[in-house]
């Protein structure tokens, strides 16, 4: 497959080929992707199947430049979330259910997006992408109707591509880096439920064990170091490619405060004048909770409004914060100090998984304890680059 660029325009050349031409992993049906589009569709159609194998439920997935910036499965929305969403009075399929959680984590990240779905894609599904801005999408199959709706988004350039979900890759894995071929053995370990059976600390609902495995299983494919936060069958919070664990921590916990300011009552009110588009609502709600407008920001968000402006102050932003409970966090390496167990306290955090074996894991539990934090240690380092 002649590829539309490499990662970036001036590097002309580049192409995907399969190791074995008698096995695609990936089909091409519409569209041209770049080598940064078929590394995001090659990682995303990863996750999405594995999802499916570990929960047997739709899952679905929003990546952006190597990592997710969402993964969900199909579980049903609430009334709030659905209007923070967007989705009221839309009859959403499974999968259609799935995405919709996936991209509404980080909705800021997840413009431009490549989609991936782990179930076959129904028109339903297809209608809803069709209104959304993305650079394509991996599935393992589509209704003609879906197909002939997706080939006529963004004039007939979108992406589409079919991921076999029967194909098994090599065992083994290289690549070429200035002059060098680097091999090592594929990450093939599967994210089981017996790796958040036995906590160490406190106890687990079935739901926390089921948001630990999605996060897990989502973190194998995001760019190391990387933590995760998880709630009601999504990621509302992924902090990648960091250098320091902490600052993981700290920013996938921001995210996750956005997403749960996205349900406050202040801004599920906003009434915005009927020209402002969805991707604009969903820009703009996005910058009132950031709360840092510029001038000319202040100036254009009055002027999309129906109603009168009056921002979130942080006292009214901490308070509903604190409302956030019953989170998963999960992390592909061990947490090495008590400080991620402080931070991950104050975005509602009450279930952990990592993989333990920190000279200090006495001193994490000890925290997790002071929190009432129940935590397992999964033994399963998940490094991704």
């Amino acid at each position: 497959m002649k590829l539309k660029y490499g990662c970036n325009p001036h590097q002309e050349f580049a192409a995907a080929e399969p190791i074995d031409p008698e096995s695609l992993p990936i089909e091409r049906l519409n569209g041209n992707p770049s080598m940064i589009n078929y590394l995001d569709a090659s990682n995303a159609w990863q996750l999405v199947r594995e999802l499916r194998q570990a929960l047997d439920l739709p899952s679905a997935a929003s990546f952006k430049h190597c990592s997710p910036a969402g993964a969900a499965v199909a579980v049903e929305f609430d009334e709030d979330l659905a209007r923070a969403y967007e989705v009221v009075g839309h009859a959403l399929t499974p999968q259609a259910c799935a995405y919709v959680r996936a991209r509404g984590a980080d909705p800021k990240s997840s413009f431009g997006d490549f989609v991936a779905l782990s179930d076959p894609v129904d028109l339903e599904t297809a209608n809803f992408l069709k209104g959304v801005v993305s650079d394509g999408i991996v599935a393992p199959a589509y209704e003609p109707e879906a197909l002939e709706v997706l080939c006529s988004k963004k004039k007939g350039g979108f992406i589409v591509l079919r991921g076999d979900p029967n194909f098994v890759p090599p065992q083994r894995e290289s690549r070429e880096v200035f002059g060098m071929r680097l091999s090592q053995d594929r990450n093939n370990r599967l994210v089981a439920a017996s790796d958040v059976a036995t906590p160490v600390c406190g106890t687990f609902t079935d739901a926390a064990r089921r948001d630990m495995m999605l996060g897990l299983i989502a973190l194998k494919y995001t760019q190391s170091n990387s933590v995760g936060y998880v709630l009601d069958g999504q990621m509302i919070g992924i902090g990648a490619g960091q250098q320091s664990r902490v600052d993981c921590t700290k920013l996938a916990g921001q995210k996750a405060d956005t997403w749960h300011l996205g349900r406050h009552p202040r801004v599920l009110d906003l009434e915005f004048k009927d020209y402002v588009k969805r991707q604009e609502r969903i820009n703009w709600r996005i910058r009132f909770l950031e709360g840092d407008l510029t001038q000319f920001e202040e100036i254009a968000l009055r002027e999309a409004l129906a109603g009168e402006l009056r921002m979130l102050s942080d006292e009214e932003k901490t308070d509903w914060i604190q409302k956030l409970t019953g989170v998963s966090l999960v992390s592909d390496g061990f947490i090495p100090f008590r400080d991620n167990i402080d931070h991950a306290s104050k975005h509602g955090v009450k279930f952990i998984a990592q993989p333990g074996g920190s000279t200090r894991d006495a001193e994490i539990e000890s925290a997790c304890k002071d929190y009432g934090i129940a935590m397992v240690h999964t033994g399963l380092r998940l490094f991704h680059h």
